[in-house]
């Protein structure tokens, strides 16, 4: 009697937020609801485990998620997922509150879930999925999860729970490691492409998960992930992956895949991965074969506020969101910023970290990147603001050898002293990396301003 009584308060809460607000309260429901009964996912009915997936990985989990669930519902399946990104055991419990029945049975083809890192083996324990996809595992706020090794034990204690297929980045070290885990295993990855690149033996690179010597990274076809081997066990990467994604053309956004030539809703190459993780996911689990598969990439569109261009006094803002603390996503963000051999605007907001109490300044992961190529390019003018964090970003362009002159600081997050520096600008070629509720303030700011 308690999970019908959790569950129908849980259903309560969600029309009240359909209401008020349909964009708002992803975890609530499921957070409310097992208050009153823990084990609230583990009593839904009406779930085939061998239809389970989780996402999971440290960059790449919504997008992933978004674009599996675009080609499965392209071809008439019925998925039920959280696309919204709440992806703790709450938001698992909401989306399925949300698609059960009065009774608790939940009716769908598929249940494919984004997963946090840290809480898989806590879903697994009431919801035994038998498919589990690792985009990648790398640093990322360090207050909250330590070491990337810190994650990778506990992922690995979740694949000990039971049969599992494991759907892995054939490119990325730690990922790649969990090959000895699962009762099969597929990998899927990307043949090396025009902007792959080569770094410098003072740039950090990682440990090999398996014995703890160096890996070596042939080259990077997107910040951490590329062809690697360690020098020592001989963990590496696969010559090719099971799932390869080939013949990559940014100019005219096109890729193959066995083959057969796919659209490119992205032309960046950190979306590559992304892209062979969703057809290996659609083939293997799906049974969708890449013919048709490949149909649904036309219309993909990612979830809002990962790459966005706004409009703004004839300048146009180009808006890449990062994890803040992961030089991964930074380095990408970076790449693209020095591929562009436009003259530009880099207005960059690294900011204090408030998910947790004491907040904290760290910035330790710009320090972690490679900067050269973008210092090289066409570059009119450095902005960093937000708070306090601002100043160790303009010492990292200083310190790799950006004139100070070049380079003005705003100690603030404060949307109108961002914009009248943009507005300064004799570019209108603008590149924005900040928070995304900064974001959200921008563009609600020309929405209401216009561009008066």
């Amino acid at each position: 009697m308690k999970f019908y009584i959790a569950l129908w308060f849980g259903k309560l809460i969600n029309g009240l937020i359909s209401i008020v607000d349909k964009s708002r309260g992803t975890n609530l429901a499921g957070e409310k609801a097992m208050k009153i009964d823990p084990r609230l996912v583990a009593h839904f009915k009406g779930i085939d485990p061998q239809k389970v997936l989780f996402i999971t990985g440290t960059n790449g989990k919504s997008t992933t998620n978004n674009m599996i669930h675009h080609i499965f519902v392209n071809n008439g399946k019925n998925v039920v997922t959280n696309l919204e990104g709440a992806n703790l055991i709450y938001g698992v419990a909401t989306a399925l509150i949300k698609a059960s029945t009065m009774s608790g049975r939940v009716k769908g083809d598929y249940f494919i879930f984004e997963t946090d890192e840290r809480y898989v083996p806590v879903i697994r324990k009431q919801l035994p999925a038998a498919n589990l996809l690792i985009t990648n595992l790398q640093k990322d706020q360090v207050q909250r999860n330590g070491d990337p090794d810190y994650i990778y034990r506990k992922l690995m204690d979740a694949t000990k729970l039971g049969d599992i297929k494991l759907f892995l980045n054939n490119d990325e070290p730690r990922a790649k490691s969990f090959d000895e885990s699962g009762s099969k295993i597929v990998t899927y990855g990307a043949a090396k492409h025009a902007d792959a690149f080569t770094k410098g033996d003072s740039y950090v690179t990682m440990a090999c998960p398996k014995c703890h010597h160096k890996i070596v990274f042939d080259y990077y076809n997107n910040d951490g992930v590329g062809k690697f081997h360690c020098e020592n066990c001989g963990h590496s990467s696969n010559e090719t992956a099971d799932y390869n994604v080939t013949d990559v053309d940014f100019e005219n956004r096109k890729f193959k895949m066995d083959g057969i030539e796919f659209d490119m809703p992205y032309d960046t190459p950190y979306m590559l991965y992304n892209y062979a993780a969703a057809l290996a996911v659609a083939k293997e689990f799906g049974g969708i074969s890449l013919e048709d598969a490949a149909k649904a990439f036309g219309s993909f569109k990612n979830v809002e506020g990962r790459y966005e261009i706004l409009k703004y006094k004839g300048k146009t803002i180009k808006y890449m969101r990062i994890k803040q603390e992961n030089p991964e996503t930074l380095q990408t963000c970076i790449n693209v910023m020095a591929s562009d051999p436009n003259r530009k605007m880099v207005a960059l907001g690294l900011c204090p970290l408030i998910d947790m109490i004491p907040n904290y300044a760290n910035s330790f992961y710009a320090f972690d990147c490679d900067l050269s190529k973008l210092v090289k390019s066409d570059v009119e003018s450095y902005f960093c603001f937000s708070d306090r964090v601002c100043y160790d970003t303009a010492n990292r362009f200083i310190y790799e050898g950006v004139d100070p002159d070049m380079i003005s600081t705003a100690d603030t997050e404060d949307v109108n002293i961002i914009f009248r520096k943009i507005e300064e600008a004799e570019t209108d070629n603008i590149y924005l990396i900040t928070w995304l509720h900064t974001y959200y303030t921008m563009r609600k700011y020309i929405d209401k301003e216009g561009n008066k």
